[in-house]
């Protein structure tokens, strides 16, 4: 009865997050994220069992089916949401919360061949905007934002948002980020510095004038 409900979450997790989704049959036939989900609670548990050949055959499998690669040993959470999934990498000491939603291209990743935890860990409510890249051994806080396509190599602490190459924080003082999805309007540190150049050399360019005029 608990596997049943616990899939039974599942599907309903990705109808509160994907308004594509029209009914329980497209989930469960067309959902590659669900079907890794599923395929990794196998693989996770004869890897917890010593079986490691076998729970890693399963977690390749998977990886040709539906383009998405879970290490057998990763820790994972409830109403875990990976929407769309290809190329989606989540390595052997990875720990996910509950609550985490992560896109397409998402590496959650080590850094070398450190031995022991090598991989991040994801705190509750996390969300991982697509071609993200979150690697070693840091941990991502509660409610947290990461960007399309950046790359965080350092810890970052709860209710922030991180955007950039590499990861600049944002912090939100007192104030919970929102899980609403909407990762399009994210700060851009680096287009935010070129602005501040910009308006710094317009206003050299008039101090440079009003010295011609008074040599004039």
């Amino acid at each position: 009865m608990e596997m049943i409900s616990r899939m039974k979450e599942d599907i309903e997790t990705i109808f509160e997050h994907d308004p594509a989704a029209r009914s329980y049959l497209e989930v469960l036939l067309t959902y590659s994220g669900l079907h890794a989900l599923w395929a990794h609670r196998i693989s996770h548990f004869f890897f917890k069992v010593k079986f490691y050949f076998l729970a890693r055959l399963i977690s390749q499998i998977t990886r040709f089916f539906t383009g998405i690669e879970i290490h057998p040993g990763a820790k994972i959470g409830r109403k875990f949401f990976i929407d769309h999934g290809m190329g989606v990498v989540i390595g052997e000491t990875c720990e996910i919360g509950n609550n985490v939603t992560i896109y397409q291209g998402v590496t959650l990743g080590g850094t070398g061949k450190e031995k022991g935890k090598r991989h991040p860990t994801i705190r509750d409510n996390a969300l991982i905007a697509a071609g993200a890249k979150v690697l070693g051994a840091i941990e991502i806080g509660e409610n947290v934002k990461i960007g399309s396509g950046s790359v965080v190599l350092k810890n970052v602490p709860p209710n922030s948002t991180v955007v950039g190459i590499p990861g600049r924080i944002v912090k939100v003082d007192g104030v919970k980020i929102n899980k609403d999805l909407n990762h399009t309007g994210l700060p851009d540190p680096i287009e935010d510095r070129l602005q501040l150049l910009k308006e710094e050399i317009v206003q050299l360019k008039a101090e440079l004038l009003e010295l011609k005029k008074e040599k004039k």
